[in-house]
């Protein structure tokens, strides 16, 4: 089931991946809890000095690598020094829990059994709202009617000035996925200008659930010079195993095939470069093909490592921004498109699930803005050979 948009005051936690959720739970639900690692601090580390000397020894981390594995799951001793009695106690306790497990599986298939009840009963609302955003038919006096309640209830302040425009000749309503989904942040960053030409003739974004844990998002378009494609579909698996907690495990995703039309790639971009041969002086224009960042690179997931093989840094980071996207587009936008597309979700989003790192502090432009200020009166006050008078007392700069 969908979750209602509401302000989040919870820490931000990490999408699942195969890689960093081997005992852990990535939910079909995104309302289930993982389970949590206390950090360790360690104060006394020059974590720079750290940071040379592994990256001048790689082997040492290799090898570090390995012991700290070979020790994960191994006993300390501590329980096979209990006396006898006590170990008893000890299984008999690790039956119980086993016990508990299965309860909690269960908890959590009945958990997704509710939440495809209630999408078959969502199903004709999206179905509706589809027909309504294309032309198809027009909404009822009545939905109108509570409709426009909102907006004043919702208004704070004089109101916006309206258009008188009628709109007779306007089907349905231009660009509906385009603009809600430029307005739900994780989706915008991923769409270029080149994209918005094909986002246009979208007519329909759904979800539907699989015979076996997953979900699969369906893209609907419009025929067009970008593809042939009538319909774009990706699909994200679980394990048949449930975790730890009895929730259900992230596995992989699969996106289909698109079928570009010729010189319509939006994936990717030509390069031109100039030869020159060296003996006849002769140029002539050499043109590649380079993958480049676009939307529709979304249905082409990263592959999962194989078990044998080292999971980067980075590979990690594309299957956790690749699993949320999944999650963001089935939990917030399929539910409330219409508020994405006027941008009221927005003032329902946290920004702690937003990397802190796109945001920065007005007093640090101000800072700036100083120091390019600064910079201008230095360039002011150099000499004619390009040398800066000697200062008579260095400025104390405090970051």
């Amino acid at each position: 089931m969908s979750e209602p948009i509401r302000n989040k005051k919870l820490d931000s936690i990490t999408a699942p991946t195969p890689q960093n959720t081997p005992a852990n739970a990535a939910p079909i639900s995104s309302r289930a809890q993982q389970p949590g690692v206390a950090s360790i601090k360690e104060e006394e580390l020059d974590r720079a000095a750290a940071a040379t000397l592994f990256a001048q020894n790689p082997g040492l981390v290799s090898m570090m690598q390995a012991k700290l594995g070979s020790l994960v799951g191994r006993s300390s001793g501590y329980i096979e020094s209990l006396p006898a009695s006590v170990r008893r106690r000890v299984a008999g306790l690790k039956g119980i829990q086993k016990e508990h497990s299965k309860l909690e599986a269960d908890f959590q298939e009945e958990v997704l059994q509710l939440e495809k009840k209630y999408f078959a009963k969502f199903t004709p609302l999206y179905e509706k709202r589809a027909k309504i955003v294309n032309g198809g038919t027009e909404p009822t006096e009545e939905e109108v009617k509570v409709g426009e309640q909102q907006d004043e209830d919702d208004e704070d302040g004089a109101p916006e000035e309206k258009n008188d425009d009628a709109g007779e000749n306007v089907k349905g309503i231009p660009e509906f996925w385009l603009s809600a989904m430029k307005n739900q942040v994780s989706l915008a960053e991923m769409i270029t200008d080149r994209d918005e030409g094909a986002l246009k003739y979208l007519t329909d974004i759904r979800m539907e659930y699989l015979d076996r844990p997953g979900f699969r998002l369906i893209f609907e378009f419009a025929e067009n010079e970008y593809f042939t494609n009538k319909t774009i579909t990706k699909t994200y698996f679980y394990q048949e195993e449930n975790g730890y907690g009895g929730d259900f495990i992230y596995d992989h995703a699969e996106g289909d095939k698109i079928e570009w039309k010729a010189g319509k790639d939006l994936t990717v971009r030509i390069e031109s470069k100039k030869q020159r041969n060296k003996n006849t002086k002769q140029t002539r224009v050499v043109k590649k093909t380079v993958p480049t960042e676009s939307f529709f690179n979304f249905f082409a997931p990263p592959k999962p490592p194989a078990d044998d093989d080292d999971a980067t840094s980075d590979i990690e980071e594309r299957l956790e921004l690749d699993y949320q996207l999944g999650e963001d587009i089935k939990e917030k936008l399929i539910p409330r498109a219409i508020d994405w597309f006027t941008g009221e979700a927005l003032q329902f989003e946290s920004l702690e699930d937003y990397d802190e790192g796109e945001f920065e502090d007005e007093d640090d432009e101000e800072e700036d803005d100083l120091s390019d200020d600064r910079d201008e009166d230095d360039d002011s006050d150099e000499g004619d050979d390009g040398t800066k008078p000697k200062q008579e007392t260095a400025e104390c700069k405090q970051s």
